[in-house]
């Protein structure tokens, strides 16, 4: 008999834990040096390989996805009840992360004292606003576009390109066999380096427990508390109800179909990194493999209700550190920039970062004050990451189930 193979979330898992131990042994043994000098560059690789596949796999699978459709009608159709189910859950995350933050803030529970930030500097960041962000979707030279890996500006080129192969008909017909042919070949690829994940998850979990370790959970433990807080409510109410109500998927079922994916976005902070895992775990559910191809990679760009949790969070403790207590009217701009915000987060490692910048400006906070919480920001995101991918699968469920049953009533 053969020997039978451990899962993928098993691995993922297992190396998860691993990881954990490695670490911790290694912060108490003070030899954190070990893992930045000999396991870091493992995952460092492993994120590379990751973001080589990025661009290609969100490209050509949008593409794909958009050609299967053969009609621009359902990709609009598909298109515009994504970003409203986008939109109303970021909303959503906002409004929840506000509440946790102000519950926290009115028990006396954020720290006041602004010597956390002695010693600590910050260079400005550069904040956007909307109207950039929308003209900075549309890119000016293609292969600058691959090149620096701009998600949003590969998404418009892929919406392009699909719709001018349909439009083109019988005569795009070569194009459309040579983009599943490169397809084909490009998930071949991926699922060999989705293989290698859990060596990935084991090095970078390792390395971060014995860099950062029990030191970063003193003073700013709560805050870390209070965004989880949010991150687990918003998860546990906002996509289990609408994957029960609007995909029919059980919250049991689909947290147990989802949790390879959130795994490794908790552990890679990379919901664009993730998209290939998203991706079978997304048709393991039942999502319609075209939406599913055209959901996951707009999601992984524009979809980040965990990163504005994190902003809301942040935005409250910040403000109690300089002494000032948010009113009504600002906690609703909190909301709305936030929200606005979202979309032109970057589907990487550490951009909330920069988009917090753009919201403690719209409060009149000090951009600098972002350095008093840089050096827990990982935390921060693989919780929020790890949220914005379950997000994101929940979505291809409830938009494959309304578009199915369009096309039952046709």
């Amino acid at each position: 008999m053969q020997k039978k193979k451990l899962s993928l979330p098993v691995q993922i898992v297992i190396a998860l834990f691993a990881g954990i131990v490695v670490g911790l042994i290694c912060y108490f043994a003070d030899i954190a040096d070990f893992t930045t000098n000999y396991l870091k560059p493992f995952g460092t690789i492993f994120v590379n390989l990751l973001k080589f596949i990025v661009v290609p796999v969100v490209l050509l699978s949008m593409i794909e996805g958009i050609i299967s459709m053969g009609d621009m009608k359902k990709v609009g159709s598909v298109g515009w009840k994504t970003v409203a189910y986008f939109l109303c859950t970021t909303a959503i995350a906002c409004i929840i992360g506000l509440v946790i933050a102000n519950v926290f803030n009115s028990a006396g529970l954020f720290p006041t004292a602004m010597q956390l930030a002695e010693g600590q500097t910050w260079d400005k960041a550069t904040s956007a606003n909307f109207m950039d962000t929308l003209v900075g979707i549309f890119p000016s030279n293609m292969w600058e576009a691959f090149r620096t890996a701009n998600m949003l500006q590969v998404i418009v080129i892929a919406l392009f390109l699909g719709g001018a192969i349909i439009a083109a008909g019988e005569k795009g017909k070569l194009t459309k066999d040579i983009v599943s042919s490169f397809y084909a070949v490009i998930e071949k690829l991926m699922t060999f380096i989705i293989s290698l994940s859990p060596i990935g998850v084991f090095t970078m979990m390792s390395w971060v427990v014995a860099t950062q370790g029990a030191e970063i959970l003193g003073s700013l433990a709560l805050v870390l508390l209070c965004a989880y807080i949010g991150y687990l409510i918003h998860a546990l109410l906002t996509y289990s109800t609408a994957a029960k109500v609007f995909g029919g998927v059980s919250p049991l079922k689909f947290f147990k179909g989802a949790s390879a994916a959130m795994i490794f976005a908790f552990t890679s902070t990379s919901s664009a990194a993730t998209l290939p895992v998203s991706k079978e775990c997304a048709d393991e559910l039942g999502a319609d493999s075209d939406v599913a191809s055209f959901v996951l990679p707009l999601g992984a760009t524009i979809n980040m209700d965990g990163t504005a949790i994190y902003q809301c969070v942040a935005t409250v403790f910040l403000a109690t550190l300089c002494g000032m207590n948010l009113t009504l009217s600002q906690m609703v701009t909190v909301v709305v920039t936030a929200t606005l915000a979202s979309i032109g987060t970057a589907g990487v490692s550490g951009a909330g970062m920069i988009m917090l910048a753009m919201v403690l400006e719209a409060m009149n906070i000090p951009v600098d004050m972002i350095m008093i919480i840089y050096g827990i920001d990982r935390l921060f995101d693989m919780g929020r990451t790890c949220l914005n991918v379950t997000g994101d699968i929940s979505c291809s469920l409830c938009v494959s189930r309304w578009e199915s049953k369009k096309l039952a009533k046709k």
